[in-house]
């Protein structure tokens, strides 16, 4: 039976609606309730709704960085607005305002077209603009949090639209304000602040070799961009092949003494370290190490091109794709002592 629609000024309302099209691990799982929200102002009068306001509340964007374990019992939320608004220019940036439903790969390509520079570790990361602060997403030693200047958000809490700084955004490895109190906040749009001239990350995960590769002696951002665009290509697996929410695992954090340790016992267990005197260490080695790359049980699996990917080979629901989320995480933490933290949001 076809989910009923109801058509309302600014947004589409959706009862009983099917999500496996709407996250990238292909998930069957239903929605209570979703609304495809055209245009922002609709938002507070969709949220007041008496059939809605008391619900369980979720925004999506494309649904890269989420698994749904089991029918969301709730409202979904997702923004559609996906304008691009230069604002103006100073001290040497460029001001720019995006709507949260904006492709990220194509606003990172959007301001590579332009010459603007800091965006081009981050191409090819699937999901929309609303989505990287949520996440703080970053990718080849950049995160986006460097470079956004301020958030356009709903405040579920005081009902009322509100304008955060970077700072007030509260961003760290992977977190944010808004991933820390998810109901409380629904993304607009965010502004950028992009130099045209800045340094070029390059000393991370084969950039160079790949540039040098390409037979780029002096490059440019554009071409960073196209080198992070063929390793991570070769890399890991397209979610238009198979259902898949990129890595899906952080990188761990451990004290000194347990890197310590773990760098005799393991001395080729890739390590950095990060502020406040820990250590950061390679999730994907771990888990490869543990004997968990490639790993299947039905059609859920582990990749056999990056140990990080948690991959649906079909029809695997969500409860089964966490089930072996959570076998990896047992194998490395009984392997190595440490205890592995998914990166997407799992739900419910």
């Amino acid at each position: 039976m076809p989910s009923a629609r109801l058509e309302l000024p600014g947004c589409t309302l959706i009862e009983d609606a099917p999500l496996v099209a709407r996250n990238t691990l292909r998930v069957a799982a239903r929605s209570a309730w979703l609304a495809e929200v055209h245009d922002a102002a609709a938002l507070p009068d969709l949220l007041a709704r008496p059939a809605l306001r008391a619900l369980p509340l979720l925004t999506l964007g494309d649904g890269s960085n989420v698994l749904f374990t089991a029918d969301w019992p709730g409202l979904i939320v997702q923004l559609r607005d996906a304008g691009i608004a230069q604002l103006g220019e100073g001290d040497g940036r460029v001001h720019v305002r995006v709507g949260a439903g904006a492709s990220w790969d194509a606003w990172v390509r959007w301001t590579l077209a332009r010459d603007l520079a800091g965006l081009e570790n981050l191409i090819l990361i699937p999901g929309t603009v609303g989505a990287a602060p949520i996440q703080n997403i970053g990718a080849y030693g950049v995160e986006v949090a460097t470079f956004i200047e301020q958030v356009e958000a709903w405040d579920h809490r005081v009902g009322a639209w509100v304008e955060l700084s970077a700072a007030a955004c509260g961003f760290g490895y992977r977190d944010s304000c808004f991933k820390r109190d998810p109901e409380r906040w629904i993304i607009r749009a965010v502004r950028f602040a992009l130099p045209r001239q800045a340094p070029l990350c390059l000393d991370y995960a084969g950039i160079r070799e790949e540039l040098a590769a390409m037979g780029v002696a002096d490059p440019r951002a554009v071409h960073v961009a196209e080198a992070v665009l063929r390793l991570r290509t070769r890399k890991l697996p397209d979610p238009a092949q198979i259902g898949n929410a990129g890595s899906f695992f952080k990188n761990p954090e451990v004290d000194a003494t347990q890197a310590a340790a773990l760098r005799v016992r393991c001395p080729n267990l890739p390590q950095w370290s990060v502020p406040g005197g820990r250590i950061k260490l390679a999730a994907a080695w771990l888990i490869e190490q543990a004997g968990c790359k490639g790993l299947r049980r039905g059609d859920a699996g582990m990749s056999d091109r990056h140990a990080l990917v948690l991959v649906n080979h079909g029809q695997a629901s969500g409860a089964e794709l966490w089930a072996l989320a959570q076998h990896v995480r047992a194998r490395v933490r009984d392997a190595f002592g440490v205890d592995l933290e998914p990166e997407p949001r799992v739900l419910p």
